[in-house]
């Protein structure tokens, strides 16, 4: 059995977002991305699009491509913010709402994958390591 965590959490994450991510593509037509934003987007309806570039770990400009193709493919609409006239909200559309209803099997399915072959206790494990970790780094 391998010990390297660091390369080991590295490979893990890259292997899951791919599978993920190929998922989602085929299923709903949009990538993994597109679907954690909409997701963040539906749980802060009129967000600010830097606020969603923070929670996705994404650079202002990546966060600006990946709004323009959002709103191009019809999923939300960027409305400019009444306090600063710099700054855009993100809002979704009735096809980015249904999107996520089409996704959240698809998340549950990844989940259940995941988590095979696992005892309850064992998972409890797993989520309380990888959520010290995104706390504490």
């Amino acid at each position: 059995m391998d010990k390297r965590l660091f390369y080991l959490l590295n490979i893990a994450r890259h292997r899951v977002y791919k599978h993920a991510d190929q998922l989602s593509e085929e299923a709903l037509g949009i990538s993994v991305t597109q679907v954690g934003a909409l997701l963040l987007v539906a749980g802060d309806e009129g967000c600010l699009l830097k606020d969603l570039a923070r929670h996705l770990n994404l650079n202002n400009s990546a966060l600006t491509g990946l709004a323009g193709r959002m709103e191009h493919k019809g999923l939300l609409e960027r409305r400019p913010c009444d306090h600063d006239g710099r700054a855009s909200r993100l809002y979704l559309t009735d096809l980015g709402r249904r999107k996520i209803d089409s996704a959240k099997p698809l998340i549950t399915e990844l989940n259940e994958r995941m988590t095979e072959g696992f005892t309850d206790d064992e998972v409890d494990v797993i989520l309380r390591f990888l959520n010290r970790l995104v706390n504490d780094f």
